[in-house]
Order: C-alpha cells, then structure tokens, then sequence
C-alpha cells in the first residue's frame, strides 16, 4: 500500500467528492458532504469554526467582515475547482523549462448589493482577472419578495461564466431574482452560487426555479421563521457586516 492510499484508509470518515473530470487540477481533497444534488455543503473543520464565531451575537463588524472574507475563499476553493484550463506560454523555472497554464473562461463575480460584497476582495485574490457585476436587489419587508435597484450588467456578456455571491439565503427569493436576472442578459453557461448560510426551504425555492445553479454553501440551518429570517442563521448580514442598524 502506497502512502496515498494508507492515507484514505486512514481518514475514510466522510465520502470524498469524485472528480468532474479527467484534469488533475480539478480534484479536490477536501471534504463536501452533498446535502442535496445540486447543493455542497462544506464540512471543513475550519468553515464551521469561522461560522461558529460569525453567528455570535457579540462578534463586532470588524472581525464579520473578517470571517466573510476568509469563509468566501474557503467556499471558492471548491467552487473553482472544476474550473478548465487551457495551457498557455512556454516559461522557464530556476532549473528549466515548463508548459504554463490559464483558467480559460473568462469568470464574472456578481455580488448582490450590499452584503454581497463582502466577499469580492476574497475571490479576486484568487482570480484576479475576474470581472465585478453588480447587482442591487433587497427584500421587502411585508411581502418578502425581491426589488431590483441596481443593475450594472453590460450591454452584452462579456463573461463565460459567472459566480453569484450573496451571504444568505433565506426565503430564496433574492437568490431566484439574480439568477433570472443573468440569465436573461445573456449567460447560459451553468451559473454558481456561493454563500454562507441558507435556509433548506431556500434552497429549494431555487432549486425549483433554477435547477441548474450549482450552490456552495457553509451551513444549511433548517428553521425560517415568519419573517423570513433563517434560525440561528446571524442576523442581518448586511447590519452586521456595515454596523447599521436594522430599521
């Protein structure tokens, strides 16, 4: 027995994520747990710790704003890891010559104003030539359904495919409104969704609408209660992130 394989004998707790494809770049090592076909819900050790103090009441906006970023590039490890590559120019290391490589399509972010750009600094540092679409849309209070306020989608896509980020879904209504959004612009590559905490009832509202959209998430929280909040959940995550207070 090899060392990789004494490896998995070892830590064969959970059921490792099979390759998407033949490219060795695109397996993953770290464990997802699929809740539903469509959903990965991480169980890394260190998501659900950054989760646990994300939650706390008394974490100040400083460190939520902390912990969003670090969680978002946890979750776009995974969400990035099928990503394809096309090899690129002949390039010399200390020692010798190389074929480089490149993400081939061209990604767009597409934070949902305001939380959503809490994780935007996250995943430009790992892809830094993605491109940032906003999109503003909030939730009314009485009806709990959606409102479009800003759209800064060009003209035309100029993105092969794109990763939605919003912190939370709850009722899904929010997350069901930018999917159709982008894909009436124009995407019609598979769309990824990466958030931190969702409710299970939101998660199939999207699912329902959009069943295409492939979501990452930190945790699934089973309660929504009749405002349309997720418990435990965390609160407002816009509020908590920009240290506003809920109106």
């Amino acid at each position: 027995m090899n060392d990789f394989s004494r490896y998995l004998s070892i830590h064969k707790t959970e059921k490792f994520r099979k390759p998407r494809s033949k490219n060795p770049f695109t397996f993953s090592f770290r464990v997802v747990l699929s809740i539903m076909p469509y959903v990965r819900a991480s169980s890394h050790p260190l998501v659900a710790h950054k989760i646990s103090i994300l939650r706390n009441k008394n974490t100040k906006p400083k460190q939520i704003r902390e912990l969003m970023h670090e969680i978002g590039q946890l979750l776009a490890y995974e969400a990035t890891a099928d990503l394809p590559l096309k090899t690129a120019e002949l390039q010399q290391s200390p020692l010798g010559s190389y074929s480089s490589v490149e993400i081939e399509p061209k990604i767009g972010l597409v934070p949902i104003l305001r939380s959503g750009i809490s994780f935007v600094n996250a995943l430009q540092e790992l892809i830094p030539t993605a491109r940032i679409l906003h999109l503003g849309i909030f939730r009314e209070k009485i009806s709990l359904q959606p409102v479009e306020y800003y759209n800064k989608l060009p003209s035309e896509p100029n993105v092969d495919q794109v990763i939605v980020l919003e912190p939370m879904i709850a009722t899904g209504g929010t997350a069901i409104a930018a999917v159709s959004i982008l894909k009436d612009w124009g995407i019609k590559s598979k769309i990824k969704f990466i958030t931190t905490v969702a409710s299970r009832q939101g998660l199939d509202n999207l699912h329902k609408k959009h069943p295409d959209v492939e979501v990452f998430v930190g945790v699934i929280d089973e309660i929504l209660d009749d405002h349309g909040y997720i418990v435990p959940g965390l609160g407002d995550a816009g509020d908590r992130l920009f240290d506003t207070p809920s109106a």
